[in-house]
């Protein structure tokens, strides 16, 4: 199994040189470019209408693998409707300003509709509330932006972080009975995501669990590097760890050998999908060193709802009835449903195979 490195501008790179030439120019107000009328393109998805749209991508960041298959699946959900005769990449590359420019940018080079990835959150609802006034098709997805559907966009898509944490307590409760201690390794401090998890999580669990270490979870930045240091003062001062969530399980693959180091078995873990992590988790088995785990889908499709519902609103095809992404379970060690651990030696450590897009083609992005 090997890793990709990815280099600053190469999703966007992948991305411009699949763009397609098509017409753009931005029709109607109020941040929809339909007539209300439903269409449907025969042989395309429902939310396919017939108008003619160019179509735009944006990341505030997408400078890493997890982004590089989330722009890819972007792109082939979009491309799913003839109807899209345009397609446009920009990345942030984590500057906030730079994000900031590109969603004017794509408004004043004439998209109809995009999808924003705002890693930036507030700081970038001015700009996407002028795309939505300008009466471009207007969707953030996955991180809150702030503001109102309708009044600075069109609607948010987000993730249900709280069904992630739901579907752990569940297999904590089920296969780590009588309590235990648990140490929650989240992302960047006060994000969102794994706020939410950890305090569903903990509503989830009774009482005879504890969250030991930071609380509401010991802030990594989803970081390899920071979560091994982290890691390794968790288990020097708590000598009972019973159980580790983390939203990001694949950070953790470079630091779980601590715990044979010191002379502990791994703990259970309930985390995201990674195929890193996967190979691990058999690495271990083979070693006769197993341990529990469940992951749940990384969430790469979350774009795929946002698309759907920026192209329906864009080309006049049928609204999704969904609002908000919510991702399964995926693989537990234990019951082996709906999936067994799966780990495929020959592709990358960071490809995803929750992902819709399969591990192969996955395997060849950025190159």
């Amino acid at each position: 199994m090997r890793f990709r490195k990815i280099l600053p501008g190469v999703a966007a790179a992948a991305a411009v040189a699949l763009t397609l030439t098509g017409c753009g120019g931005s029709s109607g107000g109020g941040g929809s470019s339909s007539s209300g009328k439903v269409t449907h393109v025969a042989g395309a998805p429902s939310w396919c209408g017939t108008k003619k749209i160019t179509f735009a991508l944006l990341d505030g960041f997408g400078g890493n693998s997890w982004r590089l298959v989330t722009t890819a699946s972007g792109k082939d959900e979009a491309m799913k409707c003839p109807s899209v005769t345009g397609f446009k990449y920009a990345d942030g590359q984590g500057n906030t300003q730079k994000a900031i420019s590109d969603i004017k940018g794509m408004v004043s080079s004439g998209v109809n509709a995009m999808v924003v990835f705002p890693d930036a959150g507030q700081a970038v609802l001015p700009a996407l509330t002028s795309a939505y006034k300008a009466g471009v098709v207007t969707v953030p997805y996955r991180v809150f932006p702030g503001g109102k559907a309708g009044e600075n966009y069109d609607i948010w898509i987000g993730d249900n972080f709280a069904h992630d944490a739901v579907n752990w307590a569940n297999w904590i409760k089920k296969n780590v009975p009588g309590g235990g201690n648990i140490l929650f390794m989240g992302g960047p401090a006060g994000n969102s995501q794994s706020t939410t998890e950890s305090n569903t999580l903990m509503k989830n669990l009774p009482d005879s669990y504890k969250l030991v270490g930071q609380t509401p979870f010991v802030a990594t930045d989803w970081d390899p590097t920071k979560t091994q240091t982290l890691l390794s003062a968790a288990i020097a001062k708590n000598p009972k760890i019973d159980i580790i969530v983390s939203d990001f399980g694949p950070t953790l693959v470079s630091s779980l050998h601590l715990f044979p180091d010191s002379g502990k078995p791994i703990p259970a873990l309930a985390t995201s999908d990674g195929n890193s992590l996967s190979c691990y988790w058999q690495q271990q088995k083979q070693a006769g060193h197993p341990f529990k785990m469940i992951t749940v889908t990384t969430g790469n499709d979350n774009v795929r709802l946002a698309v759907d519902w920026a192209v329906a609103k864009a080309t006049g095809g049928q609204i999704p009835k969904e609002t908000i992404f919510t991702g399964p379970v995926f693989e537990d060690s234990v019951s082996g449903k709906p999936h067994p651990v799966t780990c495929r030696s020959d592709l990358p450590g960071d490809v995803y195979l929750s992902a819709q897009m399969p591990g192969d083609q996955q395997a060849k992005l950025g190159k």
